[in-house]
């Protein structure tokens, strides 16, 4: 069996220096790094960058290539960032830098280290503050961390850098088919697209009708629908069924049917609609659920323009101002049923879902791999970070040369 790791607390080998406080800019000579510009994998988003112009004050919050940056407050406190970018930038007030000052522990290695399950079950149990949780520099410095001979260190770090890159690149192509898949829908769902097109429009309510049944005593699991993602069960969105007494009374869903929730978000302001497509399951009767009236209704194609929120416009028209005590839009049911949405032949309704589902299945699967990658990299860091798995650096550095 391996010998343990030696182990040190952080505070005992490193320094650390809260952020810079000011307000980011559109433009400037200094990139303006803040908590919400480190993503979910610990990488600096490239997307909505902003910016400072440089001063001397500046100059003990600079951040250069290998420096270590974690979020210390918020919902996303403890998430940490390896800066591996040459570009000259500064940390914002609620970032911390932490300074490695003795030589023990490598940048590369702390930061795999920080996404470790042994980092977060530290993190989680030490985290002060309730509901805005405090990840301060007095909590930092209590994180106990794995020690590694140096080669040892740069070996694990290297090795486990081979999946960040796997990751990296199939999540690159996941953005690029997204993009393509968005600009393949707006050509042939958009606007402009249907008048070309010819396409009559006419009343939700001409093609669907609601759906009513209730749950009553069937044994249906209860779900709810998440902006941009749809269908989750309540148990995995919230950690328990809420349905509670309600239960009977939800709506049940078969496949082939739609279900509208009505409250609102960032990316679905009118609320999303989406197509339960297998099995059968219960919604809140709050929801507006409906299915298709006759056979010249392809579900797969309206799941396409519900998806791309073409929709959100016609709402718009009904939706009334003044907040509800459940979260949810002012919309009648009525009213929704009102919405015009297009209605191809049904021959061409089949032609565009094949091509759009075709496409998104590729999305699907490359997700699918990039879960695996991440799935396997955990279990590399499980082993390789407790030293149950011993890395030699003459193998590593002959696979990463290979």
């Amino acid at each position: 069996m391996s010998k343990p790791y030696n182990e040190a607390a952080l505070g005992t080998i490193a320094d650390f220096s809260y952020g810079y406080t000011a307000t980011a800019q559109d433009t400037g000579d200094t990139r303006f790094i803040r908590i919400t510009d480190i993503d979910e994998n610990g990488s600096l988003k490239k997307n909505d960058a902003k910016f400072i112009d440089f001063t001397g004050e500046l100059e003990r919050y600079q951040v250069k290539k290998g420096d270590i940056l974690v979020a210390r407050t918020g919902g996303t406190f403890g998430k940490t960032l390896l800066y591996k970018d040459d570009c000259p930038a500064v940390y914002a007030s609620f970032l911390i830098k932490i300074i490695l000052n003795n030589g023990d522990l490598l940048p590369d290695f702390y930061f795999h280290f920080s996404q470790s399950n042994r980092y977060w079950f530290q993190a989680n149990n030490l985290v002060t503050g309730g509901g805005q949780p405090q990840f301060n520099a007095n909590v930092l410095k209590e994180i106990v961390v794995p020690l590694p001979t140096l080669p040892e260190q740069k070996a694990i770090a290297a090795l486990l850098s081979t999946w960040d890159e796997a990751i990296e690149k199939t999540e690159r192509l996941i953005q690029a088919k997204e993009a393509n898949l968005k600009g393949q829908i707006q050509r042939i769902m958009g606007k402009e697209a249907i008048e070309v097109n010819g396409w009559s429009m006419v009343h939700l309510g001409e093609l669907f009708s609601e759906v009513t049944r209730k749950v009553g005593e069937k044994e249906l699991t209860p779900y709810s629908i998440s902006a941009g993602i749809g269908f989750v069960s309540q148990r995995e969105k919230w950690g328990k069924d809420i349905s509670g007494s309600q239960h009977k009374n939800y709506t049940h869903l078969k496949a082939g049917e739609f279900s509208y929730n009505k409250g609102n978000s960032k990316r679905y302001q009118q609320g999303c609609v989406y197509l339960l497509k297998n099995g059968e399951i219960c919604v809140p009767n709050v929801f507006i659920s409906f299915k298709p009236k006759a056979k010249n209704v392809v579900p797969e194609f309206f799941e396409h323009y519900f998806i791309a929120d073409y929709h959100a416009r016609e709402l718009k028209r009904y939706i009334t101002s003044g907040a509800r005590s459940d979260g949810l839009l002012n919309l009648n049911k009525k009213d929704f049923f009102k919405i015009m949405v297009p209605c191809p032949s049904p021959d061409e309704q089949k032609a565009i879902a094949e091509a759009l589902t075709a496409s998104q299945h590729e999305i699907d699967l490359l997700k699918q791999l990039a879960d695996k990658y991440k799935t396997q990299k955990r279990g590399l860091m499980q082993k390789m970070l407790t030293g149950e798995w011993r890395v030699k650096p003459e193998i590593v550095n002959q696979y990463r040369e290979a």
